[in-house]
């Protein structure tokens, strides 16, 4: 860690802070780098040492044209992993300083205690430069442009996973020797229960003996079916199964590896910016800031809150949330009792004294998923106060306009942006013809255009 000494007498005593709330992190490697050393670390997801491809450069230039127009400016940069790695900008001032630190930390204790994350690799660093190794070998091998074009198709198929898959286990393959009337669609599987003077009306033979013919169909169907049920895990059938080289189909599981390791931070970005903004600015007004300092931090921690037209700020959304939770198990603002009341008044002024508000966000943080999260905490009382509502566009005035404030209408509207991060759901459900490069795939229709 080569911070300069004041860098790192003020890291210790925002770490001794953060402790003192009872935050539980990993120890956190810092890096104190340049504006543009920044921007060249983000363009790589983070990682430095990744693998070579014309993406990042791509990325490189559009951070540093934002950033060199006064359009964005990266203030704190954060890896999941054992020791976590986080990287500080030298031109940011005390004030910001403290601030990242602050928000850095939270961010290293959702990393390590979220369940989304439990399944994630907390040697990524190590894994990322290795990938980079292996793809450069093989650009030595079969030739640069080969190797990037077809890491550019993986790229482009690097969503078609299962962000529920590391809490899943395959079912097992069905066993042998099941009863005979469970498979062959025999005619006695169908006949209902009867007096036998009555078979021959509760149980025509004609209709017996067509249900037979479809059931045998129906099997015969689902045993050249390949596979035998639908798989979301696009990157790993196709590892498996497709007809590429061994070199591709590694550079296939490369891909794959990362989009699961990235997949929790899209799944709790709401949470963890939430979490991360809610003890920064605690840590800073009760404990870390000077008299001077106060006007820089509100100027700066406002602008992170801020809300801008057409787009909704996680920070700002999280921690509000976050703070409403704590509010409302403070006062016992939860419960039969209280969801049957219905005396708006009587509502905002009701206070039982509980104090679980630290319980329960601590609770949340551990166990929850930005689905989760808004869908059992976002109330009427909350969306009221934040004034939160539905907008949609209007050919007519030709400009943006507020369609509904309707309680249910705007949570839906949130849960469906969130589910399957708001991208459509995708299904193999045929690869009998992968050897002549065709695959049939199902868009399961849930509202979300291809």
């Amino acid at each position: 860690m080569n911070l300069p000494a004041d860098l790192e007498h003020m890291r210790e005593e925002i770490a001794g802070y953060a402790r003192g709330y009872n935050l539980d992190f990993y120890d956190t490697i810092f890096e104190l780098v340049e504006f543009d050393e920044l921007n060249e670390v983000a363009s790589y997801g983070g990682f430095p040492t990744r693998y070579p491809h014309w993406r990042f450069g791509m990325e490189y230039e559009e951070l540093s044209k934002g950033y060199e127009y006064g359009l964005q400016k990266i203030y704190e940069l954060v890896i999941n992993n054992d020791p976590c790695y986080a990287y500080l900008m030298k031109s940011n001032n005390i004030v910001d300083q403290k601030l990242v630190m602050a928000h850095v930390y939270a961010h290293c204790d959702f990393f390590k205690n979220n369940l989304s994350f439990a399944h994630t690799n907390r040697k990524m660093m190590d894994e990322m430069a290795n990938h980079g190794v292996q793809i450069r070998r093989y650009v030595e091998k079969y030739g640069a442009e080969a190797v990037e074009n077809f890491i550019e198709c993986c790229l482009s198929l690097e969503n078609l996973i299962d962000p529920n898959q590391p809490f899943m286990k395959h079912e097992s393959e069905q066993v042998d020797g099941e009863k005979e009337d469970d498979t062959n669609g025999s005619a006695r599987s169908f006949k209902l229960k009867s007096k036998s003077y009555m078979d021959s009306f509760i149980n025509p033979k004609e209709v017996l003996r067509e249900q037979k013919r479809v059931t045998q169909e129906k099997l015969k169907r689902e045993k050249e079916r390949f596979p035998k049920q639908p798989e979301r895990d696009i990157l790993e059938f196709l590892i498996d199964y497709a007809p590429i080289e061994n070199w591709q189909a590694d550079i296939l599981a490369i891909i794959r590896e990362e989009a699961y390791y990235f997949s929790p931070q899209g799944q709790t970005k709401i949470m963890n910016e939430g979490w991360a903004t809610y003890w920064h600015s605690r840590i800073m007004t009760e404990k870390s800031l000077t008299d001077a300092e106060v006007i820089d931090y509100a100027d700066h921690h406002s602008g992170t809150v801020a809300t801008s037209p057409g787009r909704l700020n996680p920070y700002k959304l999280g921690v509000e949330l976050f703070r409403n939770i704590a509010d409302r198990w403070d006062k016992g603002k939860f419960g039969k009792e209280y969801e049957e009341c219905d005396d708006w008044t009587a509502k905002r002024n009701w206070d039982m004294n509980l104090n679980l508000g630290q319980e329960k966000i601590f609770e949340v943080r551990k166990l929850y998923n930005d689905l989760m999260f808004i869908d059992a905490f976002l109330t009427p009382e909350f969306c009221r106060e934040q004034k939160l509502f539905v907008y949609q566009y209007n050919d007519g005035s030709e400009m943006y306009e507020i369609s509904d404030r309707d309680f249910q209408q705007v949570k839906q509207k949130l849960l469906f942006s969130l589910t399957n991060f708001g991208q459509p759901f995708i299904y193999v459900v045929d690869a009998n013809y992968l050897n002549r490069g065709e695959l049939y795939l199902l868009h399961k229709d849930e509202g979300v255009e291809l």
